[in-house]
C-alpha cells in the first residue's frame, strides 16, 4: 500500500516537474529571426520608435504588464513577455528610451552613454540567442580587433603597459607572455573562470526555484557539494589573487574592468566572469547603441505593446490586499493611472521600494528586509568630448583604455573616496577610455568627418550633494566650475595617450551623478545601481534577492536582480520574466541553442559530403 502511495507521488511530482519546465509554450522560436533590415537612419523615423511621448491615446487597451524604465533589463523584459502573449506597456521619463543604452547627439557628435562593449555575442552563444530573440533578428554586432583593452599602470617614466586579447586560448597565452614569472597563478586563475562561467547558471537557478529549497540547499551544505560558485560568490576577489601571486600588477589585470568597488570588497566570481566576458571577442552594435532600444520596442509593438517617453511613473498602485494594480504617471500638473495585473519595474531596487511605493506599503518588514540587503552604488562621472577630425587622423582606436596611477586599487580607492569635495578633482586615481566613433563602422557614414571619445571613472555622489535641489543646466557656475576641474584632469591624463586630440577639440560635456540621475533615473548617479559588494553576492544573499517582491504582482528586473552591465542587466529581464510567467525561459532559450548547433553541423556537413559524392 505505502509502495503504491510513493509511487504515485512519484509519477505526479514527475508529471508536475516536467509540466513545469516544458509544459508551457515557449517565447522564443527559430521562426521568429529574420535577416536584418536596411538600418533606418533617418532620425524622424527613429524618434517615432524611441521618442514616443506619452498620451492616454496610446496606451493599448487590455494591458497585461506594465514595465517602468526603458533599459536593457525592462526591454528585455517586456519584449519577452510579449513575446509570450502579454500585452505590455514600457514607461520611461526620459525623453528618449534606452536608459544606459540610448545616445545622445549634440554638435554632431554622438555619444554612447553606458554601453561600451559587449562579450560573448559569438555565434550560437546564450546572449546572441537572447538578443536575436528579444529583436527578432534584428541587432548586428560589430566585432572589434582582437586587443580590446590596453592597461596603464603608474605615471611618467615609471608607466607600465599590458594588454588584454581575445580568443578561447589565446587571451590566457598572451597574459602568460606579459608575466612569465606568474604563468601558474594566470593558470589557476583562469580554471576559476572557467568553473565559474560554467556553473554560474546554479546561482541564477537559486532566483527562480523556491526560496526555501534554494536556502535548504545552502545551508545544509548540500549546494557546495556540487559546485564551489556558492563558495566563491561570497570570496572576496583580492583575498583570493592573493593566494595565487603577490604580484600587484597581475592583481589590477584580474580586476581592472572596475564598477565602484575595491577589489577587497567585491565578489571574485564577479571579476573572473568580467575577465571571461570579452574572452570569445568584444562586440559593438552597429549603427551605435540606441539600435538595441529601437529593434528591442519593435519587438514589443509587433506583439501589441508599446513604449512611451516623457512619462515619469510618481507612484506604483497597491489595493488594499497588498497587490500591484498599476501605476499613476505625472503628466503636467495631472498625474494619470494606468492599471494592469502585473508591475515590472526597472528602476532598481531604492527607487522602486523607496520612491514609487506608497508610504505604508514601504515601511512593511518584507521591504525594509529587501532594502537592508542592498547597499547604494558609487556615483558615475563621464567626459563626452568631440573632435574635428577622423580616427586615423587622430590615432584613435577601437581599444578602451584602462588607466591607473599605481597598482594598489584598493589603497587607490579607499584613499580616494575618503577625500574631502575640494580635494578629490585633483586626486582621481584611475579612469576608462572608449572612442565610440571608433567601434561602429557606420559612425562616419552618420557624422562624417568627426570622432568622439568617452571618459568614465567613479566617484562619490556626497561632493555633489551641495547641487541636488538645483535643475539640470541651471546649477549655476560655481557647480560648473568644480564639475570641469574633474573633467580637465581626466582630459589631461587621455592626451598623455592621444596627444592630437587636444588641438581638434570642439565640443565637451560632462555628466555627474546629478545629471546621471535626471537622465537615466540612477539613484545617487550609480550608473551600476545597488553596489556589487561582497555582501551581496554571498550565496543565500543571491537566493533572496530575486525578481519577486513582497507586493504581489511586483517584480523587479535589470542590474539589481544579479549583476550589472548591459549583460547582466538582460540576464535581470531574463529572471524577471520567468518569474512573471511562472515559466524558465532559460530552458527554451537552451533548447533554441541546441537546434541552432544541430543546423550549423549540418551547415558544415554539407561541403564535406559533396567532395565524397
Amino acid at each position: 500500500m505505502w509502495l503504491l502511495i510513493f509511487l504515485v507521488w512519484l509519477v505526479i511530482w514527475a508529471g508536475g516537474t516536467y509540466w513545469y519546465l516544458f509544459g508551457k509554450p515557449s517565447p522564443f522560436t527559430l521562426e521568429s529571426v529574420r535577416p536584418p533590415g536596411p538600418r533606418e537612419f533617418d532620425q524622424k523615423n527613429r524618434d517615432k520608435v524611441i521618442k514616443q511621448g506619452f498620451t492616454q491615446d496610446k496606451v493599448p487597451q487590455n494591458l497585461d504588464v506594465i514595465v517602468v524604465g526603458s533599459g536593457i533589463g525592462g526591454l528585455t523584459a517586456g519584449a519577452t513577455l510579449a513575446k509570450a502573449g502579454k500585452r505590455v506597456l514600457v514607461l520611461e521619463q526620459h525623453d528618449q528610451a534606452g536608459g544606459c543604452c540610448h545616445t545622445y547627439v549634440e554638435k554632431g557628435f554622438e555619444f554612447d552613454v553606458g554601453l561600451h562593449y559587449i562579450g560573448q555575442l559569438h555565434e550560437n552563444s546564450l546572449l546572441r540567442i537572447a538578443f536575436d530573440q528579444i529583436s527578432e533578428g534584428q541587432l548586428e554586432f560589430q566585432q572589434l580587433e582582437q586587443h580590446f583593452d590596453t592597461i596603464r599602470i603608474g605615471l611618467g617614466d615609471e608607466m607600465r603597459e599590458y594588454t588584454m586579447v581575445s580568443g578561447k586560448t589565446e587571451m590566457k597565452t598572451h597574459l602568460m607572455k606579459q608575466f612569465p614569472d606568474d604563468t601558474e597563478a594566470i593558470e589557476a586563475y583562469f580554471k576559476l573562470m572557467k568553473v565559474v562561467a560554467k556553473k554560474t547558471h546554479y546561482l541564477a537557478t537559486l532566483k527562480l526555484i523556491p526560496q526555501w529549497i534554494s536556502l535548504f540547499l545552502l545551508k545544509s551544505g548540500i549546494a557546495n557539494f556540487f559546485s564551489p560558485v556558492f563558495r566563491y560568490s561570497g570570496t572576496g576577489a583580492t583575498q583570493f589573487v592573493n593566494t595565487l601571486t603577490s604580484n600587484k600588477d597581475l592583481h589590477i589585470m584580474f580586476s581592472y574592468l572596475f564598477y565602484g568597488v575595491a577589489p577587497k570588497d567585491s565578489s571574485i566570481l564577479i571579476n573572473a566572469l568580467l575577465n571571461h566576458h570579452y574572452k570569445r571577442g568584444a562586440y559593438y552594435p552597429k549603427g551605435g547603441s540606441s539600435e538595441i532600444a529601437f529593434h528591442i520596442i519593435r519587438t514589443i509593438q509587433k506583439y501589441g505593446g508599446n513604449c512611451l517617453v516623457r512619462a515619469p511613473v510618481s507612484q506604483i498602485l497597491v489595493n488594499e490586499k497588498g497587490a500591484a494594480y498599476g501605476v499613476k504617471v505625472r503628466k503636467g500638473q495631472e498625474e494619470v493611472e494606468v492599471h494592469a495585473p502585473v508591475v515590472v519595474s526597472n528602476c532598481g531596487v531604492f527607487t522602486t521600494f523607496q520612491k514609487l511605493l506608497p508610504p505604508e506599503v514601504q515601511v512593511q518588514d518584507g521591504i525594509q528586509e529587501r532594502l537592508n540587503m542592498m547597499k547604494h552604488g558609487r556615483g558615475s562621472f563621464l567626459v563626452f568630448s568631440g573632435f574635428d577630425g577622423t580616427a586615423e587622423e587622430l590615432d584613435l582606436v577601437s581599444t578602451n583604455f584602462w588607466l591607473f596611477k599605481n597598482n594598489n586599487m584598493d589603497k587607490s580607492m579607499d584613499d580616494f573616496f575618503s577625500l574631502n569635495k575640494e580635494e578629490a578633482p585633483d586626486n582621481i586615481p584611475m579612469m576608462f577610455i572608449t572612442m565610440p566613433s571608433s567601434k561602429d563602422p557606420e559612425a562616419n557614414i552618420r557624422h562624417p568627418g568627426k570622432s568622439c571619445m568617452t571618459i568614465l571613472t567613479m566617484v562619490k555622489y556626497e561632493w555633489f550633494e551641495d547641487w541636488k535641489d538645483t535643475t539640470v543646466r541651471k546649477r549655476g557656475d560655481e557647480y560648473y566650475d568644480y564639475k570641469m576641474r574633474f573633467a580637465k584632469n581626466l582630459f589631461d591624463w587621455a592626451c598623455t595617450l592621444f596627444p592630437k586630440i587636444r588641438d581638434k577639440l570642439v565640443f565637451q560635456d560632462v555628466a555627474t551623478p546629478l545629471t546621471n540621475m535626471h537622465y537615466l533615473g540612477a539613484q545617487r548617479g550609480a550608473m551600476y545601481s545597488a553596489e556589487h559588494n561582497l555582501d551581496r553576492f554571498h550565496a543565500e544573499a543571491v537566493a533572496r534577492n530575486r525578481c519577486n517582491t513582497p507586493v504581489k504582482n511586483l517584480y523587479l528586473s535589470g542590474q539589481d536582480v544579479f549583476s550589472c552591465g548591459i549583460a547582466g542587466a538582460l540576464h535581470g529581464g531574463l529572471l524577471c520574466s520567468s518569474a512573471v510567467l511562472d515559466h524558465i525561459v532559460y530552458i527554451d532559450l537552451l533548447l533554441l541553442k541546441k537546434k541552432l548547433k544541430r543546423r550549423k553541423a549540418r551547415e558544415l556537413a554539407q561541403p564535406a559530403k559533396k567532395k565524397l559524392q
